[in-house]
């Protein structure tokens, strides 16, 4: 999904350095967090803990009571290094550093009488590369509520930006498959075209397949068909406006508008002509008339079955 300069991590320090992020599942899948690697270091020692919830400034990590580091704390060493390691899919190793830290307190976690929840104040600055996962990830979870109208209309220069395999997808309405082209994007929906006869499509639920690159990954979004539209000169084919449902929208889905939208002064607007009207792409071959040919292709093998079990993952995954 691309670097971040030293401007945009001065920018996401000092937006939101006292942010906590809890890591849920899916925030864990997200940022690619290696649980199994994770420690909390003192005194030439180190153990394993879980990430309860992490901050640019400090975290609060689970650990058990009869773990060393416990033990060195009831014995007054309050000095610790917390070690992060994160997957990198473009290197075999991981990035991985230790973030030096205070203990401030430490309770019982959740009644159990065999695990504890340490809260640690970080005594630097928090490394570049926790500031990026952590800013990117809370940017994009503001933004889509702030910008959650915003369009993006789906262009070659749109797909690679945002990171789409390709516009040509399968949504489902209803459970049975169809072929369709993504037309435009936001955090809250999407418009795509689809041979059909709008009066039987209005209202119907839906599923929406989207592959993702960096990671490479396919979302499968719930929604519902709020509006369909003509296709400009074309009877056959009608345009679906689909709403995401609350809370059924994947974080992985959210970084990838995000990341789009940040770099743009002004997307289209919900409502806009340029949002608004469907007609040819501009690529000397309409989307409607890929979607007409589409529409008589057998799905890839698999590639249903997957776009169903998508959302319920992303459901059951997503607690924020």
């Amino acid at each position: 999904m691309g670097y971040a300069t030293s401007q945009q991590l001065t920018r996401y320090y000092e937006l939101y350095q006292n942010i906590d992020v809890t890591f849920t599942k899916e925030v864990i899948s997200t940022t690619r967090l290696i649980p199994s690697q994770i420690y909390i270091k003192a005194l030439g020692g180190q153990w394993p803990c879980v990430i309860n919830t992490t901050s640019m400034t400090g975290a609060k990590v689970i650990a058990g009571v009869k773990s060393g580091v416990y033990e060195k704390i009831q014995q007054g060493n309050t000095s610790v290094n917390l070690r992060f390691s994160f997957a990198d899919p473009e290197k075999n190793e991981p990035i991985s550093f230790f973030v030096s830290a205070k203990v401030t307190g430490i309770n019982q976690y959740s009644g159990s009488p065999d695990l504890v929840l340490i809260n640690l104040v970080y005594t630097q600055r928090a490394p570049d590369d926790l500031i990026e996962k952590l800013g990117q990830l809370l940017e994009a979870n503001i933004n889509s509520t702030k910008r959650r109208e915003d369009r993006i209309l789906i262009t070659p220069d749109a797909i690679r930006k945002i990171g789409i395999v390709q516009k040509e997808t399968v949504i489902f309405i209803q459970g049975i498959p169809r072929r369709c082209i993504l037309r435009d994007l936001s955090f809250s929906g999407a418009k795509v075209i689809m041979v059909g006869i709008a009066q039987f499509l209005k209202e119907k639920d839906v599923v929406l397949r989207i592959d993702l690159e960096d990671p490479r990954t396919a979302v499968g979004i719930k929604g519902r068909i709020v509006r369909t539209e003509d296709v400009e000169n074309r009877k056959d084919l009608v345009a679906l406006a689909i709403q995401y449902l609350e809370g059924q929208v994947p974080m992985v889905y959210k970084m990838h508008i995000n990341n789009f939208l940040s770099q743009q002064r002004a997307p289209a607007r919900a409502g806009s002509p340029a949002a608004d009207k469907t007609r040819v792409d501009g690529e000397g071959k309409s989307a409607a008339d890929t979607a007409r040919n589409d529409e008589d292709k057998p799905a890839p093998a698999g590639q249903d079955q997957q776009a169903e079990e998508a959302p319920d993952a992303a459901e059951s995954d997503s607690q924020q």
